[in-house]
C-alpha cells in the first residue's frame, strides 16, 4: 500500500467578458487541473454521483436538499435541475437556494457541464473534463465561469480554494481501489 498523491496541480483565475441579463460584464474564469492516479472509466462513473460531490466537498461545503425536493439523485442526469442549500464549512448558509442545471453529461468525451446560480452568485458555469494521461492516470480539469457583481473577486478567490480542496480529496479516492 502506497499513497499516490499527485503534486501536479495548477490553478488560475482569468478575467473574461460574458453576457449577463443583456449586458457585457467582467467575470472570472477559474481553471484548476491536476493528474489523478485513477482509471478513467472508474473516475467518470464516480463524477456522475452525488456521493462523490459530497465526499470531495467535505470540510468546505455541505449540501442540503430542499425538503420538498426529496433526496439527492444517486446519479446526475442531463437536463435535470437540482435545488439545494449550501453550508460553508458545514455551518454557514450561503447564497440561499442554489440551483444546478445539468446542461451536458457526455459519456464519450467524459465531460459534464452545469449552469448554476443562487442569490449571491449570478453565474456559475462549471465544466468538468477528464482525459486519459496513462493507463491509471487521468488529467482532470474543473473550469468555472463566475460572475457575482462586485463580489466576483471574493467568490473567485474562495472558489479557487474550494476546487483545489476538491481535487486533493479526489486523491484520497485513488487509495480506495
Amino acid at each position: 500500500y502506497q499513497k499516490r498523491i499527485s503534486t501536479k496541480m495548477t490553478a488560475t483565475i482569468d478575467k473574461v467578458k460574458i453576457m449577463f441579463e443583456g449586458s457585457e460584464v467582467i467575470a472570472h474564469k477559474l481553471t484548476v487541473a491536476s493528474e489523478i492516479h485513477i482509471d478513467i472509466d472508474t473516475a467518470w462513473e464516480k463524477v456522475k454521483t452525488y456521493s462523490l460531490l459530497e465526499f470531495i466537498s467535505k470540510g468546505k461545503v455541505k449540501f442540503k436538499r430542499q425538503a420538498t425536493e426529496g433526496r439527492f439523485p444517486e446519479l446526475w442526469k442531463e437536463k435535470e435541475t437540482v435545488k439545494m442549500r449550501m453550508l460553508i464549512f458545514g455551518l454557514l448558509p450561503f447564497g440561499g437556494l442554489h440551483i444546478i442545471y445539468f446542461d451536458k453529461i457526455d459519456d464519450e468525451s467524459k465531460t459534464m457541464q452545469t449552469s448554476e446560480h443562487d442569490n449571491i452568485v449570478k453565474v456559475w458555469k462549471h465544466n468538468i473534463s477528464m482525459h486519459r494521461a496513462s493507463n491509471h492516470t487521468i488529467h482532470y480539469t474543473d473550469e468555472v465561469i463566475i460572475y457575482s457583481g462586485a463580489l466576483t473577486g471574493i467568490i473567485s478567490w474562495w472558489a479557487k480554494s474550494f476546487y483545489k480542496h476538491r481535487q486533493k480529496r479526489w486523491q484520497l479516492i485513488t487509495d480506495k481501489k
